[in-house]
């Protein structure tokens, strides 16, 4: 059986409709601001935005399951939404897996669907199960940071046509503490990388990375609640999808490196990894224990893959973000004067 082919959504222009709901975390009324902002950014460039009703913040979740669900689907396979991004990520988006109509997803028109953290536990299902790509990017509060050299935002991925490639490399610095105060300055854009830092090989491994594969991952703390189910069946996918094989990519967001490593082998032995020809890791403040760093919780882990591991990327919880298209081509060059990593939409 031949191949089928990834779907990607139509590019983005001027006058299209972005749809901003909250699949598990709201906004309290003290991040309103930033919301609006980030809102009016969107506005500025030329699009059309609508705001869901489930984007309360009053708890951890911003409306009930069902109806969280309910807004998502009407948004991604209503044909005038082009794109559906969250505010920010939150804690318990798995509770939407099984009401989702994944059936009716995947026979609309393919929407962007953006976000990272808990909304990992959505996207990376999404591409899954319906072969539609979606972007492991910046969520919404996110977006009006202007990024650095070597990166760009998942807006400048999703005005770009199926077929087209882009490359982007560590821009060498992130920001090693804290976070910016949305409350006392709800229109911050400059992101504050205030510490040198690039990509890092961690499989012991000398010479040049030069390897390709279709991109899958996210988000370590929640992915690993699904790999094995069928809502992250990594290796029927390879067999739809993917015969060149894949570049994972991995990030911890908080948990320290003995859950991380546990996490990891957990998803190792379900088969999430079985068919990788390089893994990415992601730069991250998570704490490491006394006698396990957090690179060595990936090592522990996946260090008998046999493929490179490049750690340090910009994937992940710590500024600045390096969006990735799950679905899309990879191409990884680590070494020779070259590190970066190319995406193709095809």
């Amino acid at each position: 059986m031949l191949p089928m082919v990834i779907r990607f959504p139509a590019p983005l222009s001027p006058g299209d409709t972005i749809a901003v709901t909250s699949p598990s975390s709201g906004v309290a009324e003290r991040h309103r601001a930033r919301l609006n902002f980030a809102v009016s950014t969107l506005e500025e460039r030329g699009y059309k935005v609508i705001v869901g009703n489930c984007m309360d913040g009053a708890t951890h979740v911003s409306a009930p399951a069902p109806d969280r669900a309910q807004e998502l689907a009407t948004f991604l396979t209503d044909p005038t939404v082009r794109a559906v991004i969250p505010p920010w990520g939150g804690e318990t988006a798995i509770d939407l897996l099984p009401l989702l109509d994944w059936d009716a997803i995947a026979a609309a028109d393919p929407t962007w669907f953006v976000g990272f953290s808990d909304i990992s536990t959505l996207i990376t299902p999404m591409t899954l199960l319906t072969g539609v790509a979606t972007v492991h990017g910046n969520n919404l509060m996110d977006t009006p940071y202007r990024v650095p050299d070597g990166l760009i935002t998942w807006l400048d991925i999703a005005t770009r046509a199926t077929g087209s490639t882009f490359t982007q490399t560590s821009p060498d610095r992130y920001r090693s503490a804290g976070w910016d105060d949305y409350i006392a300055h709800p229109e911050v854009s400059e992101f504050t990388l205030n510490d040198p830092g690039t990509w890092t090989r961690l499989d012991g491994s000398v010479g040049d990375v030069d390897v390709a594969g279709r991109l899958i991952g996210g988000c370590i703390e929640t992915l690993c609640n699904v790999t094995g189910s069928p809502y992250a069946d990594v290796p029927k996918f390879v067999s739809e999808h993917a015969p060149e094989g894949l570049l994972v990519y991995v990030e911890a967001s908080d948990e320290n490196a003995f859950n991380i490593c546990r996490h990891l082998h957990g998803m190792r032995l379900a088969g999430f990894f079985d068919h990788a020809n390089a893994v990415l890791v992601g730069r991250t403040r998570a704490a490491d224990t006394p006698s396990l760093t957090q690179h060595e919780a990936v090592l522990d882990a996946l260090g008998g893959l046999g493929v490179p591991i490049i750690g340090d990327i910009e994937c992940g919880h710590v500024p600045p973000y390096m969006p990735i298209v799950n679905g899309a081509l990879g191409h990884l060059r680590f070494g020779g004067g070259e590190n970066s990593l190319a995406q193709t939409l095809a």
